[in-house]
């Protein structure tokens, strides 16, 4: 085992999938260093669901605060444990032009970041050690890659996300154990050129019903989901989904997916949070890579419509565009149909008899 360091700092601000990513890597490094101060680097919403998890100290940073925020972050990571004199190592996760200059105010001697491949808007000029290139995996094993440069390999992927009693207990209090399988559904990924019709939401949910499932509608309290919900429920022909849109927290949230069977979701936030705590999904793509960006531990029940994608809107074989290809063009999840989603839904029925 490599020499403890004393203290490292973790950046990546945000989304909820990728910060939900880092976290087997935090468990990576605490299991191999438990004397080993953590400081993570964190947007404000990431932070609120991943506040109390053990052994990491968190310095929030708004996005919208420039670099005045950026000086008053350098300040306050002065403060923490073991970095006054700076980290022994930054892990710069996140390449955007914003993240890269903010680490520009993180004191430390070792500066990993990502491989050439992955670099974009400067960040190879914010960092002087890489990642190894290992192209065509997971966006969660690029995150646990940067341990390699320290010494270490993530061979066990483990989230244990921090779920308070409290929140265990409202989601407990949603609807009775009573038997009855849940489907949540969680429409609504901020990329809206990700997200499938409301209209097919609710056929799916009429299916789901019709098989004796009960079903949920989860979600934020952002315009879109709110609307997204009342049309899903306005085409139902079914009565009696739940409708829990804008009533959780982010605490709240990963209890909530938990106590569900199957979630359905486009590739957003909530699917790899669903992921983290052992529930199923069927994942709804075609704007992006499942094999990418899916849910890391389960992907038999997503539906997978990426080439179709490839090669009707860009032209061209999946097999032959950039391993992070978006493909998010208007009308791209048409390519998703009903029948599709009902298929997944049974392979999940088929597989759990």
């Amino acid at each position: 085992m490599p020499t403890s360091p004393r203290s490292l700092c973790l950046l990546r601000l945000s989304a909820l999938g990728d910060v939900t990513h880092v976290v087997p890597l935090v468990r990576t490094l605490q299991a191999a260093w438990p004397d080993a101060d953590l400081t993570w680097v964190i947007g404000k919403g990431e932070h609120r669901l991943l506040a109390g998890l053990p052994g990491v100290t968190f310095v929030e940073y708004d996005k919208r605060s420039g670099l005045a925020g950026m000086r008053a972050l350098r300040r306050e990571l002065k403060a923490q444990p073991g970095a006054a004199r700076g980290f022994d190592a930054l892990l710069q996760m996140q390449v955007a032009a914003r993240a890269n200059l903010l680490s520009a105010f993180i004191p430390a001697a070792r500066r990993i970041g990502y491989d050439r491949a992955r670099s974009k808007d400067g960040h190879g000029l914010f960092v002087n050690e890489r990642i190894p290139a290992r192209p065509g995996i997971h966006v969660l094993d690029t995150i646990g890659s940067f341990c390699e440069p320290l010494g270490l390999r993530q061979a066990q992927v483990r989230w244990d996300l921090p779920v308070p009693d409290e929140a265990r207990d409202w989601a407990r209090a949603q609807w009775p154990d009573d038997g009855v399988p849940t489907m949540l559904v969680s429409p609504c990924s901020s990329h809206v050129r990700r997200n499938w019709r409301a209209d097919r939401h609710a056929a799916l949910a009429d299916h789901a019903i019709d098989r004796g499932w009960r079903v949920v509608l989860c979600g934020g309290r952002s315009d879109l989901e709110r609307a997204t919900g009342d049309a899903i429920l306005a085409s139902m022909r079914r009565a009696g989904a739940l409708d829990l849109i804008g009533k959780d927290s982010l605490k709240q949230l990963p209890a909530l997916l938990e106590r569900g069977r199957l979630l359905v979701t486009p590739d957003s936030g909530p699917m790899h949070i669903a992921n983290a705590m052992g529930t199923k999904v069927l994942g709804l793509h075609a704007a992006s890579n499942p094999a990418r960006s899916g849910p890391y531990s389960d992907r038999r029940y997503c539906v997978d419509r990426y080439d179709d994608a490839a090669r009707r809107f860009l032209g061209k074989p999946a097999a032959d565009l950039g391993w992070g290809t978006k493909i998010e063009h208007d009308g791209v999840m048409d390519l998703v149909t009903v029948d599709d989603a009902v298929a997944a839904f049974e392979r999940y029925v088929a597989d759990h008899a």
